[in-house]
């Protein structure tokens, strides 16, 4: 069943590609297959997916081990648009911490990191943790996609003091990295404590 959809998911894919932008993509070599699809339509053919699942079960719950394996289908694949409907789709109760590693580890372009931090890292019971793995890793695509999960979860909720000065610690030495910028552009904003504690930071740098 999951083959099937794949297939009509690929077909979907080839009828919206634009072929300015793919043809730019293929030249960055970032994916072995580029539609070039924007966002917004990607984002709708992912409801298109789960609505035609709905119906072939009835109007039940989707199976969430069903829509795992779909994702995780995609996620193999090697095409720009399977892997951001991965992410869009990947259940999280499914999304054990084991899978969300391999995920992480395997992405290869700033734009999944990115994607793979919107619609699913952000939404993790255990975000907050895996962030903070990340940001303490060597590994620079694991750095960006720890502060890309922060920046959205200093977008819901200040963090404890603890997490605050952990993060603080390891974004001070990470100056380079654009995302921990912008991480600490955001945490500034929640309060005037937090901007006094990025200015205090900047100061002793």
């Amino acid at each position: 069943m999951v083959e099937d959809i794949i297939k009509d998911i690929k077909k979907e894919l080839r009828a919206n590609m634009n072929g300015v932008a793919s043809a730019h993509a293929r030249q960055t070599e970032d994916y072995r297959v580029n539609w070039g699809i924007e966002l917004p339509r990607i984002s709708m053919i992912a409801d298109e997916i789960k609505q035609n699942m709905l119906k072939e079960e009835g109007n039940e719950p989707i199976n969430e081990e069903m829509l795992r394996a779909l994702s995780q289908a995609l996620w193999n694949e090697s095409t720009r648009e399977c892997k951001i409907l991965a992410c869009m789709l990947m259940p999280t109760g499914a999304f054990v911490e084991e899978l969300c590693d391999i995920w992480a580890e395997g992405i290869r372009t700033e734009e999944i990191a990115t994607m793979f931090c919107l619609y699913l890292a952000k939404r993790l019971p255990y975000a907050s943790t895996k962030a903070f793995e990340w940001i303490a890793c060597s590994q620079p695509m694991l750095q960006n996609c720890g502060y890309l999960t922060l920046c959205h979860l200093m977008r819901q909720y200040e963090l404890g003091e603890d997490a605050a000065n952990e993060f603080l610690d390891q974004a001070g030495a990470s100056l380079d990295n654009k995302y921990a910028m912008r991480a600490l552009q955001i945490y500034a904003s929640l309060s005037t404590e937090c901007a006094r504690k990025v200015k205090k930071v900047a100061d002793y740098l």
